[in-house]
């Protein structure tokens, strides 16, 4: 019995480099079995492209496990799709209807310039995340399990941020494209542990001013953050993550580096608008 295929229109968006001008263009996908992944589909509308001597659609992927967080893309206007908690290349073709139109762009956010097609350069969260979404103080070798009790319901919180996967599409969602739900998460994950006390106050003032620093916007509480996740992230993250900062700001006005080539703050501002 022969597989179910389907026979798409795609408008894909194809920009050559970051300076030059982007455009969609159309394309045929056809025969395209309800089984491939989005991914693959997108594999096999850059084989046939190839062999018509066309240049193939540029995107980024990686493990297609939904772990990894590089195949970011925006469908039909939502971040990997229309399927919830979701990354895109867990997404399945069955989703899609025959003779569907679908429009294929990259995020869009001054912080994630695009490189080419539907690659983006989502180098931002990495050096936010350089900037202390990291223990460094020096606690040797691994303790014994049991000596440092962590309550079950903190270690449940703190695996679900840790849940993040950087993939960006909660910048992608947002009106202001906002890294908030991303660096509450990273915050969240150490804030709520025990090992992350010591240096909780200079984590939150350096990631928040790092994020300041990359060019990306406030939060306004719409929460289609939390929307479009796919790990799920819940915007009480964010909350913490205000408590933390304000704490911190509060508690210091030091000088405090917060990434190469970005530079340093002193008096913090509350980045969170009032609902």
């Amino acid at each position: 019995m022969s597989a179910k295929t389907i026979n798409l229109t795609l408008k894909v968006w194809r920009q050559q480099r970051s300076a030059a001008r982007g455009r969609l263009e159309t394309y045929r996908a056809e025969n395209i079995p309800t089984d491939a992944s989005f991914l693959e589909m997108l594999d096999i509308v850059n084989e046939r492209l190839t062999l018509a001597g066309q240049e193939p659609i540029a995107f980024d992927h990686d493990c297609r496990e939904g772990i990894c967080g590089m195949c970011g893309t925006v469908v039909n206007g939502r971040p990997h799709g229309p399927e919830r908690e979701t990354t895109l290349c867990q997404l399945h073709m069955r989703h899609f209807k025959d003779r569907d139109t679908v429009v294929i762009e990259p995020y869009r956010a001054r912080a994630f310039p695009v490189i080419k097609d539907l690659v983006m350069d989502r180098s931002a969260l990495d050096r936010i995340i350089a900037a202390g979404g990291f223990i460094a103080v020096n606690t040797g070798q691994a303790a014994e399990a049991n000596s440092l009790p962590v309550p079950k319901d903190k270690a449940d919180l703190a695996m679900d941020a840790a849940a993040c996967i950087g993939c960006g599409a909660c910048v992608a969602a947002c009106p202001n494209a906002a890294a908030m739900l991303f660096v509450s998460a990273k915050i969240s994950q150490f804030a709520l542990l025990p090992q992350g006390r010591p240096e909780a106050a200079k984590r939150a003032l350096a990631m928040v001013a790092c994020m300041d620093g990359l060019g990306f916007g406030n939060c306004t509480n719409h929460k289609e953050c939390e929307m479009e996740c796919p790990k799920g992230i819940s915007i009480s993250n964010i909350a913490r993550l205000n408590r933390e900062f304000i704490k911190a700001a509060l508690g210091s006005r030091e000088e405090l580096p917060y990434g190469e080539g970005v530079g340093a703050v002193r008096e913090p501002l509350l980045r969170i608008s009032p609902p």
